[in-house]
């Protein structure tokens, strides 16, 4: 426990890439989350470049925030997975194309083509929500793998969707589509604007609700400890549990005390709501809000 693997968390926080020019970046992440990666799985963090073949997983109350190559977003709500498959976006003289497969396993999701960034070549993108498949060139829609059904609505732009073997084209703006598990599928209806706020506030990261972000420079002190192995216990229950930890050595007056914290918190309040959050939950001593 006190070898290379220790002093890996004590110098750094680990992720399995850094941004740069990736065509899927993590920007923001309301723990717990995963990230799911061949065969491993690890916090989901702010920054972290992801790929095809990853699997994105979140807890109870999280929330995940990502962005594609071209400036889109997607949002993923509580309890849900997303696969990925096919990212990428692909140069040529003619025109640039983004692709990507997502696959909505379970939960809420909202993918959001960004108008205010230019993006002058193609999209390919198709989401799958179980049962249902929506193939977009930009748009906004919302979605839900609900246990009993997949809902599907159209906030703007236009998509086309399949189902079994049904093909069809919505384009009404605020329009949903509510396919059962068990039972024929809903005629295409209106959304209520109430109904609508409701849906989109389970994705949404609401401000101070304890987001981590890129850049963030606030952390919540989860523990201080005298020794190397009793840091990496505490340090490897929180990334089990889906929260992002780094191990900061700091010089006392007995030698070297080992403090435990969740790093990259947007705002004061941000960390404040995970403090209170994580209270109680990997040790007796009470979260400590830094910076």
């Amino acid at each position: 426990m006190t070898g290379f693997r220790g002093w890996l968390a004590v110098l750094a926080l680990v992720v399995p890439a850094l941004a740069g020019a990736a065509d899927l970046v993590v920007e923001a992440v309301q723990m717990p989350a995963w990230l799911e990666r061949g065969g491993t799985r690890e916090p989901l963090a702010p920054g972290m470049a992801l790929r095809s073949a990853d699997r994105v997983v979140t807890g109870a109350g999280a929330r995940a925030l990502l962005r594609l190559a071209d400036g889109s977003l997607i949002r993923l709500g509580e309890n849900g997975a997303l696969g990925l498959d096919n990212v990428a976006l692909q140069r040529s003289a003619a025109q640039d194309l983004l692709t990507a497969s997502l696959d909505v396993a379970a939960g809420a999701f909202r993918f959001t083509t960004q108008a205010l960034r230019r993006f002058r070549g193609g999209r390919d993108v198709r989401i799958r929500i179980v049962a249902v498949t929506a193939g977009i060139r930009g748009t906004d829609l919302w979605g839900k793998a609900a246990p009993d059904r997949d809902v599907l609505c159209l906030i703007e732009g236009n998509i086309s969707v399949t189902h079994g073997d049904r093909t069809f084209t919505m384009d009404e703006p605020k329009s949903f589509y509510i396919a059962p598990r068990d039972g024929p599928p809903k005629p295409v209806a209106r959304v209520s604007d109430e109904q609508l706020a409701q849906w989109a506030a389970e994705v949404e990261i609401a401000p101070g609700a304890g987001a981590a972000r890129a850049g963030g420079r606030w952390e919540v002190e989860i523990a201080a400890v005298d020794t190397q192995p009793a840091a990496l216990a505490v340090y490897d229950a929180l990334r089990a549990a889906g929260y992002v930890a780094r191990i900061r050595p700091v010089a006392v007056e007995a030698g070297v005390s080992y403090r435990v914290r969740v790093p990259g918190l947007a705002t004061q309040q941000d960390a404040r709501a995970l403090a209170a959050q994580l209270a109680g939950r990997f040790g007796p001593d009470a979260p400590r809000v830094v910076r």
